[in-house]
């Protein structure tokens, strides 16, 4: 393979951005492509069971990596796909899916090939895809490797996914490889940077009572290391919302805890919201997440700092990063921090009450203590989320939730990406059976790949979400009942796996304590009562139902 192609020019820009892996389901227009791929000395091929679960994987990856990317066939591949990669768009993941497509004279003359609509239009799913990307293209012999780049940069740019339609004769074009790197970069105003800065210290300098909350678009933005030196400082009260659990150290000084709104426990809301200054950093407030919209921040007391853009007491001030904007906080921090009342002692987590069933609080109090420095939590939608939100975190621990798309079975993949992206990280993925049975086909991904995941399935018989905002006893939050304990064996013939089904608690303490340090994977099926809720979970469904029900 001597000849450099459009396909070579694409794995080496993937290359440029730390994409190590490329996941997906081989097709026959992509098929030459993926020639290249395994041709390829730094990018490694991930065959995945389906394409939706290839791009919740990719999706995963991402999260873990900064960005991944996705390769399907035309129409039918993609169309399975769609739902993965709104869900990197809803929650500002920069997937790059590449689409191996007919070949050009195909699409010119409008043929009636396989996977088309048979209509001649060639363009029904690039228009699909735009509205779930930062960008897309339609690669030819003359415009691909611009394309690429520009598809590249924008997604990045955004952190959203990009869509790149690739025939299979422009694939194997030649072309020259790239001279000069991808300019991600946007260039920062530094009159913008002042007069934010000004405007932040009026609201400051006077304020006896400031709090920080940051949320998942910190975390996206990789401003970790910013919000905890800006908390260095001064102990002030600190939070994060479910989704962007893990962006502060939870284990620092002035972590009160999970911000809910009016769900939030013990003091969190009082300690965020009664202030005289509230930081907001990188905050979406949606409707899971706040007990439906209960957050009460009054606007002109609040800073509030955006990927792009950021206000301070209602005035805007753009364009102005994430990060730079923190950077101007940071000597507002040092010069006025020691005047600031420190947040209040965090409360320990109730003991359980001793008994032999699992419940969901046992549980939780359990997974607390079996939590190491650096472990990543992979939480469904669901009682495993809201179960999750209440946990503190060790250090450089993190957890991966996906609750503003909220697609069921997310997880089993996303985690599956994930490790792939971490090898060297313990990962715990907590999902419930419901959920599960929508993407289980991965597990066998993960066995191919010999992954030390640890899978703790949380079987209440159903959909236990759904039974809380309505429908308790109809059966269709009913679900089959399976043997999960037999599928790792089933989906593998090496059996390099272990399986448990625990009922009592004095069980799951003997569990954890042989995964500490898992040699191979580990499925856990708890068996839970139908009804019993994670107490934040409770809260919300209420919420929901009533929001539902208009």
């Amino acid at each position: 393979m001597s000849t450099f192609t459009v396909g070579d020019y694409l794995l080496t820009r993937l290359q440029e951005i730390g994409i190590r892996h490329l996941f997906g389901v081989p097709g026959d227009y992509n098929l030459q492509f993926l020639d290249r791929v395994i041709a390829h000395p730094l990018i490694s091929w991930v065959g995945c069971a389906n394409e939706l679960n290839a791009a919740y994987a990719a999706d995963g990856y991402a999260r873990c990596n900064g960005a991944g990317a996705l390769l399907t066939t035309f129409g039918v591949g993609e169309l399975s796909a769609i739902n993965g990669i709104a869900g990197s768009y809803a929650e500002y993941l920069p997937v790059i899916h590449i689409v191996g497509a007919p070949a050009t004279q195909a699409q010119r003359q409008g043929d009636c090939v396989h996977h088309s609509l048979g209509d001649g239009d060639f363009q029904h799913f690039i228009r699909m895809a735009g509205e779930v990307s930062a960008a897309t293209a339609q690669l030819t012999t003359d415009n691909a490797t611009a394309e690429i780049d520009r598809v590249i940069v924008s997604a990045l740019q955004a952190r959203r996914p990009g869509y790149l339609s690739i025939a299979v004769d422009v694939a194997a074009h030649e072309v020259a490889p790239p001279t000069q790197p991808l300019q991600t970069t946007q260039p920062a105003s530094a009159a913008v940077r002042h007069a934010f800065r000004e405007a932040a210290e009026r609201l400051l300098a006077p304020a006896a009572r400031v709090s920080l909350l940051a949320d998942f678009l910190a975390l996206r933005w990789q401003q970790q290391s910013a919000l905890a030196a800006l908390r260095r400082g001064r102990a002030i009260p600190c939070a994060s919302l479910l989704m962007g659990k893990g962006v502060v150290d939870e284990q620092q000084p002035g972590f009160v805890g999970t911000y809910a709104g009016e769900a939030s426990a013990g003091q969190v809301r009082e300690q965020i919201e009664q202030v005289d200054v509230a930081i907001c950093v990188g905050v979406r407030f949606t409707d899971t997440l706040t007990a439906g919209f209960t957050q009460q921040f009054d606007a002109a007391r609040l800073i509030d700092l955006q990927p792009f853009s950021a206000t301070v007491a209602g005035e805007e001030f753009a364009p102005l990063s994430m990060a730079d904007a923190l950077a101007e906080l940071q000597p507002l921090f040092e010069r006025y921090g020691a005047q600031w009342q420190p947040a209040a002692a965090l409360s320990e987590w109730p003991s359980a009450e001793p008994a032999a069933v699992i419940s969901q609080h046992a549980f939780w109090q359990a997974m607390q203590r079996f939590l190491q420095p650096g472990d990543l939590i992979v939480a469904d939608q669901g009682t495993a989320a809201f179960g999750a939100a209440a946990l503190r975190l060790p250090s450089q621990a993190e957890l991966l939730v996906q609750p503003l798309w909220g697609s069921i079975g997310y997880t089993l993949p996303a985690a599956f990406g994930a490790q792939t992206a971490q090898p060297d990280r313990r990962v715990i993925l907590i999902i419930g059976d419901g959920s599960a049975q929508l993407t289980i086909q991965e597990l066998g991904s993960m066995l191919r790949d010999r992954q030390p995941l640890i899978l703790f399935l949380l079987n209440n018989e159903g959909y236990t979400v759904e039974r809380a905002i309505h429908g308790a006893t109809q059966r269709y939050n009913d679900i089959a009942q399976w043997n999960w304990t037999a599928l790792p064996h089933a989906f593998s013939l090496q059996k390099q796996a272990q399986s448990w089904r625990i009922s009592e608690t004095v069980q799951l303490d003997e569990v954890m304590a042989r995964l500490a340090e898992p040699q191979t994977l580990s499925l856990v099926e708890v068996i839970m009562q139908k009804a019993d809720l994670p107490p934040l979970l409770r809260k919300v469904t209420a919420c929901l139902n009533q929001r539902n029900g208009g």
